[in-house]
């Protein structure tokens, strides 16, 4: 079987459902920079270390999946990301005991490991702003918001004590 159809020869794609709109359209854009961070997300978790977080990422994937279905007008249960959510802010919470008070502004980078998160953080922005430009259901958005804060926080961890803080720009 081809992988090619023909049928987005001309500008237009198709959504769940058969409607076809044009791939400028914010629900298209929205979905791809969901799978920009869907592929991201499986880089990092191929290249950082730690079973528990690699299965994490793996989890974050399907998620995202998910979330590129609806956006894309699938008509799939979504209500477990408001949990998802939560699970988020526990985990950030919980890394956060673990590292030195925030006060300051810190440059993404600090460790390979950590620019990777960082990476993925500004991604995942990206693709709530794009969210949002579609109007997407607000649980989608709450779910794209503590995942970048989780990312953040993982960046911190992952950083090792070796963040650039600066005071003001």
């Amino acid at each position: 079987m081809a992988i090619y159809t023909r049928t987005g020869d001309k500008g237009t794609t198709g959504l769940f459902g058969g409607k076809r709109v044009s791939k400028a359209s914010v629900l298209i854009e929205a979905a791809g920079v969901i799978d920009e961070l869907t592929t991201y997300v499986g880089y990092v978790a191929q290249a950082i270390p730690g079973v528990e977080t690699q299965k994490s990422l793996v989890e974050i994937q399907k998620d995202l999946y998910r979330i590129m279905s609806v956006v894309a007008g699938a008509n799939i249960p979504i209500a477990y990301l408001e949990g998802r959510a939560k699970d988020f802010e526990l985990n950030t919470d919980r890394i956060t005991l673990k590292l030195s008070n925030l006060n300051s502004f810190i440059l993404p980078g600090g460790t390979k490991d950590a620019s990777l998160f960082h990476i993925l953080r500004v991604l995942t922005r990206r693709a709530e702003r794009a969210v949002v430009s579609a109007k997407s259901d607000a649980i989608i958005i709450q779910y794209l918001n503590r995942l970048s804060d989780l990312f953040f926080t993982l960046a911190r961890k992952y950083a090792k004590g070796k963040e650039i803080k600066i005071k003001t720009l």
